[in-house]
């Protein structure tokens, strides 16, 4: 009980009291669904909290959102003392942060449930620094959780490769007497299902070149009937790159003003209602506006402004930001004019890097640091030309796809699970021809402005994926509890 009151003390106001009486009325009642998240931030807390919002017969146990290698090793125990006996536990739902072996062995009542395993990343090809740092007993834990899971999902198709077929591999740092087959045990619980995102509401946000875009955006929002039937995207056919987007000697495309033009009023009348309502309390955001972003995000579409570019992403190695401000100091270098917006979360350890960027990119730098405020997130996004990522690792990419759904083009590797999210004309291959696509687009901000993006976003909705993520947390009463 005491890991439920501390995470639901931290909520304020209507919402705070609201979720304390529903886990109030919830011990009291047939709650069926149990849902444990060691690890409460980030897309690990967009999930749960979808599905607590979703269920009506969930209750939620957490622990909060750092210190990840004592959670991993830890919090098995913590639950077992803090979850309290329920006779109406049909289903228990767990992200693979949480050792699911060591907590059915210490709670011979919950090893009874349905235990759905769900993983958002994996840690047999989890990025370490050097090679000796991997510490064996992660991956290891994750191995034996998928074998006392009944179901296990992972949250992309890369994901789940890369976990199963390393499995026989990783089992090879044993020194002898090595387990054999687990990947034809574990494989047939697998399946996946994406990250579901609840794409918000943003067209107050939106400028006026991003129309196009904007109505492609509502009707994912509201057309939930037709979303569940999308095919996967990594079935779907991928063509090449666009040209006019790889090669700046190229003619822009179609898509111009007058087509912008054209669209209905009430769109129109939507997007007017942008206004720049930066919070003016800002100093009680972590992040940090560099300049009035009234001034730099909102000038209008026959104002030349520069390109602006957004890394949205966690503030650690796993990123490589290292390489993402290498190439943004080469842009420099050739004094071509940009800006940038770097977002994320930050721990405990930030790289070096960071500080040193921020004083190098100068008045380059529109805003730099988290944001709390979804709303002022949002609003980045939307004024933003350009997504990037570098990272090393990405079993899914939330923060892309949020940057997409705003109208940004997105520059991802070639690599991870982004071949399976995204077209190939956003991907590329080497920093060099990361450099070339910012190169070209800072030249000419206006093609990315123009662009239209080309993939599929309905697949990564939860209207698409609400109802999938139901039929796994439902289940008939099982005559043996």
């Amino acid at each position: 009980m005491a890991s439920v009151r501390r995470r639901l003390g931290r909520s304020g106001g209507q919402e705070g009291e609201t979720r304390r009486r529903r886990v109030c009325e919830g011990l009291k009642g047939p709650m069926s669904v149990l849902i444990i998240e060691a690890f409460y931030g980030g897309s690990h807390k967009q999930l749960v909290d979808l599905l607590q919002e979703d269920l009506e017969n969930c209750v939620l146990y957490t622990l909060p959102a750092k210190k990840w290698h004592w959670r991993a090793r830890t919090s098995a125990l913590y639950f077992f003392q803090n979850i309290p006996m329920s006779e109406h536990y049909r289903i228990l739902f767990a992200s693979s942060v949480l050792n699911l072996t060591e907590l059915v062995a210490l709670r011979p009542d919950l090893g009874k449930l349905k235990k759905i395993l769900y993983f958002h990343e994996n840690q047999l090809v989890y990025p370490v620094k050097k090679c000796q740092e991997r510490d064996f007993q992660y991956g290891y834990n994750q191995i034996l959780s998928c074998l006392v899971a009944d179901v296990v999902v992972f949250n992309s198709v890369f994901n789940m490769e890369s976990f199963l077929t390393n499995i026989g591999k990783f089992m090879k740092l044993i020194p002898d007497h090595r387990p054999e087959d687990l990947e034809s045990i574990i494989r047939p619980k697998c399946q996946v299902i994406y990250f579901p995102i609840k794409f918000p509401d943003v067209s107050r946000f939106m400028p006026k070149h991003k129309m196009r875009h904007l109505q492609k955006t509502l009707s994912l929002t509201k057309n939930s009937s037709a979303a569940s039937t999308v095919a996967l995207p990594f079935q779907r056919e991928q063509g090449g790159p666009e040209n006019l987007l790889t090669d700046f000697d190229a003619k822009p495309g179609p898509c111009d003003a007058a087509q912008q033009e054209n669209l209905g009023s009430s769109l129109m009348q939507e997007s007017s209602l942008k206004t720049c309502n930066w919070s003016n309390n800002s100093s009680s955001h972590r992040g940090e506006s560099e300049q009035n972003p009234c001034d730099s995000l909102s000038g209008g579409d026959d104002q030349p402004r520069p390109l602006h570019i957004v890394w949205p992403h966690r503030w650690e190695h796993d990123k490589d930001p290292e390489s993402f401000f290498k190439v943004l100091m080469h842009l420099k270098d050739l004094r071509l004019n940009f800006h940038v917006s770097v977002l994320g979360e930050t721990f405990t350890d930030v790289p070096d890097i960071f500080s040193e960027s921020r004083k190098a990119l100068g008045s380059s730098v529109l805003h730099w640091g988290y944001l709390p405020s979804k709303d002022d997130y949002f609003h980045v996004l939307c004024m933003a030309d350009v997504v990037i990522s570098t990272a090393k690792h990405e079993f899914f990419g939330v923060a892309m796809l949020e940057a997409v759904y705003c109208g940004c083009y997105p520059l991802c590797p070639k690599d991870l699970a982004y071949p399976e999210i995204f077209p190939a004309e956003y991907l590329y291959s080497t920093p060099e021809q990361l450099s070339k696509r910012l190169r070209n687009f800072c030249k000419r901000p206006d093609i990315v402005r123009k662009h239209l993006y080309k993939g599929e976003m309905t697949p990564f909705s939860w209207a698409a994926l609400h109802g999938k993520f139901r039929s796994l947390l439902t289940t008939e009463p099982r005559e043996d509890l």
